[in-house]
């Protein structure tokens, strides 16, 4: 192989790995022992979700993004499974609502409580009886709503609509059966049209999901692809996998086009799995083995040789499995592109680590954070289902920003959103005394325009949190410890609201500063 001189502009070219402090991770969590090939985690701005060990059955925790430092062992769980739980997923739509599947051949979907798990919940919103063999995999679709997808050792692929009334369905929309053996991952491309999987026979296929039918598979024998990925809307897709001599492998393919990989790197001789992650925003692609303590990162684009390697992120501790932030969850003001969830099996942590591309100024940098994908359907899952193809709907991740209406879909506001680098971008404190002020405001209305009753005090929330000034008295130990923990978590919210009101203040004062400057000088 030739060498020859690469110079090519990138602004992500000294993207760098920042790992959180002690003190912001999250420690004591008892990983499952489970040996499925899955994440085995997942998170949203709210809530991280982690598969767990329990006796009797499966479960799985869910605690804040912001209850940092060591978790309760007696932590309540989501217990409802009669097997193991082999994965978990958050709704792409609704941040308090997770699908989760089991050994025990069920799909079961829950609702959290926008305050957190503060008891054991065992009864499920939706069961989903479809699998004759235990269900391995789920996964959402990316832009119509309620519409889940879920694959078992029965080979079969199903879609399920959850936009119906009884609690267990027994009949999935549609079922796809084309794989000759299990279906180890499956993703979609950015408007949900077309479906990739990754198969134990070696293959990578893609259907058209509405039809079951096969479009196109690999026949190449050089790659045995274990996990695929579809690279947003560039028409290709990314494989990992080994090659025949079993040294872990990367392969880039066209989507028009699997007879041969466009790409093709071998990485080392480990034997973990390797789980390809993809920025649509940035192009790109991050790829994390099991057992491994590093994380390797490419940038792609659309000419030869696409696939341009960057760094790699290296740590002594392995990781199990990992989970992601949602682009709507990071922090925009320290430069943040990426974050990862780490499970450090043997140290009983999850460990956030933070992709960052260094830049100077502190405050919002446009050209990093283009439109990405927000928190609203594009469509309900009736019209994806009789043949409604939509992009996903847009949205800024500039604090104050709105969401870009797609199709009949009009604007919603979000919320404006700056915090510390260690932290989730969504905290609740961050707009907790626009907040109360409203709370305040809606309060004095009530009492003066009528004589209706207050609101109830003893179930009042604030910003997903509940507010425990109205609530009534610990009356258990429990109880007690789980107030101390929130009203210490408030407290250091605050600060940090105070804190970044007052770089906010420093930040305007050098503004104004600058501009006398430079009039003065004209």
């Amino acid at each position: 192989m030739t060498w020859r001189p690469q110079y090519r502009s990138s602004k992500f070219r000294h993207v760098f790995g920042k790992a959180a402090t002690k003190e912001n991770c999250y420690d004591g969590v008892p990983i499952t022992l489970s040996v499925h090939d899955n994440l085995l985690c997942s998170v949203n701005p709210h809530f991280i979700a982690v598969i767990t060990e329990c006796a009797g059955g499966g479960a799985f925790l869910v605690f804040s993004v912001n209850h940092t430092g060591k978790i309760d062992p007696h932590h309540p769980k989501v217990s409802g499974h009669r097997g193991n739980v082999l994965d978990i997923k958050w709704n792409p739509f609704n941040d308090f609502c997770i699908a989760s599947c089991s050994e025990d051949a069920t799909v079961k979907v829950w609702d959290i409580p926008k305050h957190g798990v503060l008891k054991n919940i065992t009864v499920p919103r939706k069961e989903l009886q479809g699998h004759s063999r235990r269900v391995g995999l789920i996964e959402w679709h990316p832009t119509a709503s309620n519409v889940l997808f879920s694959t078992g050792y029965d080979y079969q692929v199903m879609i399920w609509n959850l936009n119906c009334p009884e609690a267990v369905v027994k009949n999935p929309v549609r079922t796809i059966s084309v794989h000759s053996d299990v279906v180890l991952s499956m993703s979609f491309n950015t408007d949900g049209s077309l479906l990739a999987t990754s198969c134990k026979d070696k293959k990578v296929r893609i259907i058209d999901p509405r039809a079951g039918t096969l479009l196109r598979e690999t026949n190449c024998k050089a790659h045995k692809a274990s996990k695929v990925l579809f690279l947003g809307s560039m028409k290709m897709l990314m494989s990992t996998g080994t090659s025949r001599w079993n040294h872990r492998q990367i392969a880039l393919w066209d989507q028009e086009d699997l007879s041969q990989p466009s790409f093709v790197e071998d990485l080392d001789g480990s034997s973990g799995v390797l789980f390809p992650f993809y920025d649509p925003d940035t192009h790109m692609l991050y790829i994390a083995g099991k057992g491994d303590g590093n994380i390797r990162y490419y940038e792609i684009s659309s000419e030869k040789p696409y696939v341009h390697y960057l760094t790699e992120y290296r740590s002594l501790l392995p990781q199990k499995g990992m989970g992601v932030m949602p682009k709507r969850g990071l922090d925009v003001c320290s430069c943040e592109v990426f974050r990862f969830y780490r499970l450090v099996t043997i140290k009983s942590l999850i460990e956030p680590l933070s992709m960052i591309v260094p830049r100077r100024s502190e405050s919002y940098q446009e050209d990093i954070y283009p439109m990405t994908a927000g928190k609203e359907p594009a469509m309900t899952g009736e019209q994806w289902l009789s043949g409604m193809d939509k992009g996903p709907v847009l949205m800024s991740l500039k604090p104050g920003s709105k969401l870009e209406p797609y199709a009949d879909l009009g604007s919603v506001k979000v919320p404006s959103v700056s915090l510390d680098t260690r932290r989730s971008v969504t905290r609740p404190g961050l707009l907790q005394l626009d907040l109360i002020q409203q709370q305040q405001e809606e309060r004095e209305r009530r009492e003066t325009s009528t004589n209706a009753p207050l609101p109830d005090r003893s179930a009042a929330i604030t910003n997903g949190q509940k507010d425990f000034t109205y609530c009534s008295p610990p009356k258990t130990e429990n109880e007690l410890r789980q107030m101390f923990y929130k009203h210490q978590e408030e407290i250091r919210r605050l600060r940090e609201l105070l804190n970044q009101r007052d770089i906010r203040v420093k930040q305007l004062e050098l503004e104004i500063k600058n501009v006398r400057n430079a009039q003065s000088s004209r």
